[in-house]
């Protein structure tokens, strides 16, 4: 293996990769890779800074993408994926294609790439296809800092609800209950689903009373004195049911070849 075991700290949810500085997450993952994998690392870098063309159908800093999780070790394939990407100047076409062409973990790294990578909504459609997958992994991802500065209210409530019925926890939607304040029509489809689920005798998540807390117009989801809480009867959603979540129906193992 070119790679040492796994470190506490190591950069790896989708949240600190999504937003870490770029020297931070380098010199992070620089200290945890042994030193064949650091050659390697540092070899793709300069190849994707010089950026010297095709190697067949793509180029070569591209297919260092492919070969990061064995290079690396999947616990590190994420944030160097990353780094390479960066160090390719990666714009928003460059990564569609990467995403289109990639397996599902190559998919992964280019959506935690965008918020570091492109400034505006023109990589969006990455993330509305990410979100009709069912590999939890992919659709966390999708609803990072990137969705939740670009994405269109439509999409992100239906990313919220995909959350809930595939069992991503609410935590990886990124700025959660900004977006989710006062939205009277998150609430709605909440409520519903919560109907649905309780009508067909199955569980209701107990993240969706989270989230349903957070649609609240002043408290930012904090209780108020003197009312249920939005998980009581006052939000109309049934108090005598089970809220333990159920497993995921999907279970997100990528689709790709690769970690």
């Amino acid at each position: 293996m070119n790679h040492r075991p796994s470190v506490p700290g190591t950069p790896s949810a989708g949240s600190t990769l999504a937003l870490a500085p770029f020297d931070e997450l380098r010199a992070c993952v620089t200290s945890r890779l042994d030193t064949a994998a650091r050659a390697w690392f540092d070899r793709a870098l300069d190849e994707a800074a010089a950026r010297p063309g095709l190697h067949g159908p793509i180029s070569i800093w591209e297919l260092r993408l492919a070969e990061a999780g064995r290079r690396c070790g999947p616990e590190h394939a994420d944030a160097v994926r990353i780094l390479i990407l960066r160090a390719a100047r990666a714009d928003e076409d460059t990564l569609i294609r990467v995403y289109r062409q990639g397996t599902a973990a190559e998919r992964r790294a280019v959506l935690h790439a965008l918020p570091h990578l492109v400034p505006g909504p023109d990589a969006v459609p990455i993330v509305e296809d990410a979100l009709r997958t069912n590999d939890t992994r992919l659709v966390a991802a999708a609803l990072g800092p990137y969705a939740a500065r670009h994405l269109d209210a439509h999409n992100w409530r239906h990313g919220v609800l995909k959350c809930l019925f595939t069992g991503v926890p609410v935590d990886e939607v990124a700025d959660l209950a900004r977006r989710a304040r006062a939205d009277a029509e998150l609430a709605r489809m909440l409520a519903d689903y919560a109907d649905e689920r309780t009508a067909a005798g199955r569980p209701v998540p107990e993240d969706l009373y989270r989230v349903l807390a957070l649609t609240e117009p002043a408290s930012g989801g904090e209780h108020r004195p003197g009312r249920e809480p939005a998980s009581g009867r006052a939000s109309g959603l049934p108090t005598d049911v089970p809220t333990a979540p159920e497993p995921s129906p999907h279970p997100g193992t990528p689709s790709g070849k690769e970690s």
